[in-house]
């Protein structure tokens, strides 16, 4: 026998655990914004990438990273999430109406063409791809050398 304090219950409280419960129905996820072509931005890096769906004049509409999917570490750099990042930006898209995205891809990381090939796999069509990855003139300045 437990010592614990019992739970006296009301008679409202009794009818309306009787009753039966009523099954919720999600709401069907719908954007305010309807956009029918859009820029996408892909920054992939060694550790993260990130995605980011812009429309013509280069207003954020909504943004997705492999962090915010909740991959954690290295784990965050792999192809698989920027995959994953990919799709959920897609479906996203999809629900703004967005058919067609230019590509603007920045960085050298392993996500860079598995983002874009899962953002494909929903079907949304890619009229142009571009790479503005940052080159150095000369790069940084090299050792001086040892003296031995």
């Amino acid at each position: 026998m437990s010592m614990e304090k019992k739970k006296i219950l009301k008679k409202e409280e009794v009818k309306a655990k009787d009753t039966a419960p009523v099954a919720v129905v999600a709401p069907v996820v719908t954007s305010k914004k309807r956009v029918e072509s859009g820029i996408l931005f892909v920054q992939s890096t060694y550790n993260n990438t990130k995605l980011l769906l812009a429309d013509v004049k280069g207003n954020a509409l909504c943004w997705s990273s492999s962090g915010s999917l909740g991959f954690k570490g290295a784990k965050k750099g792999t192809p698989f999430a920027a995959a994953k990042i990919g799709e959920t930006l897609a479906i996203k898209a999809q629900a703004m109406g967005v058919k067609e995205v230019a590509v603007v891809v920045k960085g050298v990381g392993s996500g860079r063409e598995s983002s874009i090939r899962g953002f494909i796999s929903k079907g949304i069509t890619i009229s142009s791809i571009k790479d503005e990855t940052p080159v150095p003139f000369n790069g940084p300045k090299p050792k001086k050398p040892r003296r031995v």
